[in-house]
């Protein structure tokens, strides 16, 4: 079963370090992870999402492609690419892929401006090693699928591995 997590930071770039972490722990197979999308609120409020696939790219990427090759049998691969390439992109546009960005957006209007949350979507239940790596970034958690017994014990991990690093980077200072 999947884990959906929001975890609220002060700073856009605190958000984007914990999803880099997140990412260095995906590739170090401590987790699985579906989707991780960054939501921050700019000054008037509104809400931006940085997404971790960008499917107008994917879109254009794989509609060049099937483009091309077709434009080869047509014998005119240019247009063939060129054609390909938006209708990729207009279909990339449209795709929702992981987390329902109206649900981002929704929960992302808690956000005071200048602050941004880290939507975390894992295939896998977060092991004690993701919560402390993610802990040592800070962050409160938000949101999440999990049971109420389950979710204190996330908030109280992730506030437990914050403040023995802080302690850490004290010591580390005198």
């Amino acid at each position: 079963m999947s884990e959906l997590i929001v975890v609220g930071y002060d700073t856009p770039n605190q958000a984007e370090d914990a999803r880099k972490e997140l990412m260095k722990m995906a590739r170090e197979y401590l987790v699985d992870v579906a989707d991780a999308v960054v939501a921050t609120a700019d000054a008037d409020g509104n809400v931006k999402l940085n997404q971790m696939v960008n499917m107008w790219t994917a879109g254009a990427a794989g509609g060049a492609f099937w483009g091309l090759l077709i434009g080869m049998i047509f014998f005119n691969p240019l247009l063939g690419v060129a054609v390909g390439a938006g209708a990729g992109a207009l279909s990339g546009a449209l795709t929702d892929y992981g987390i329902d960005d109206k649900f981002m957006k929704e929960v992302s209007t808690i956000l005071q401006p200048g602050q941004a949350a880290l939507f975390m979507m894992v295939r896998t239940n977060a092991s004690d090693k993701v919560i402390d790596r993610l802990g040592e970034i800070g962050g409160r958690v938000l949101r999440t699928n999990l049971d109420t017994d389950a979710e204190s014990h996330l908030r109280q991990e992730i506030d437990k591995a914050h403040e023995a690093h802080i302690r850490a980077e004290a010591s580390r200072s005198e």
